[in-house]
């Protein structure tokens, strides 16, 4: 898939940020190594062993549990649960954060057509702000209008696209999602527009 496949009637395209701009683990194991950094310093817990069990931890088992393997593994004291949570809103990655090569090339040819490029974003809107802020856009962020779905409600509810369509007097048949989870596809069923898996393009 490519933008030359797509609809020339769709004047907008809505986007979800991980995972379907950029890769989410980027993020992630930029903020474990800042704190493993933080672990030696403060513990004197060996930073390499920690970044290791916090990336594998995310690989098998999913972010969710990552602190939690640190506890019963490495003995780490729960009062720095607050330290890493604190760190994956807040943290300024050593790295840019780096787009999809395709994707980066499906926003530019967007942007040359001269439509609409959205972010409807989940998650902790500072958070997720962070990350746009430290993303290598290659210019394109000037073009970029940003919704966080929480500050409405949380995808699959569709307040942020029905908003969205509102605040730039766009049509249903206007609207293309790039989708990557079954929230993001519920979102467009509810909201009646047309959606594709970032897959098409990866």
């Amino acid at each position: 898939m490519n933008y030359q496949n797509i609809d020339k009637r769709k004047n907008a395209f809505v986007f979800e940020l991980d995972d379907v701009l950029y890769p989410e683990k980027d993020y992630l194991y930029q903020v474990y190594y800042l704190f493993a950094a933080l672990l030696e310093y403060t513990e004197f817990i060996d930073a390499k062993e920690t970044t290791n069990l916090m990336i594998n931890t995310y690989i098998a088992e999913g972010k969710e549990v990552v602190f939690d393997r640190l506890k019963e593994k490495l003995s780490v004291n729960e009062k720095f649960r607050n330290n890493l949570d604190a760190l994956l809103i807040t943290a300024k990655l050593p790295l840019k954060l780096l787009l999809y090569k395709n994707m980066l090339k499906l926003l530019q040819e967007i942007v040359i057509d001269r439509k609409k490029v959205f972010i409807v974003t989940n998650g902790n809107p500072a958070q997720q702000l962070n990350k746009i802020k430290q993303t290598e856009w290659h210019g394109l962020d000037q073009y970029l209008r940003v919704y966080f779905a929480e500050e409405t409600f949380a995808k699959p509810e569709p307040d942020a696209i029905d908003l969205l369509m509102k605040d730039h007097q766009l049509q249903r048949r206007e609207i293309l999602m790039i989708e990557n989870s079954e929230n993001d596809r519920f979102c467009a069923e509810v909201c009646g527009i047309d959606y594709i898996s970032v897959n098409e393009f990866l």
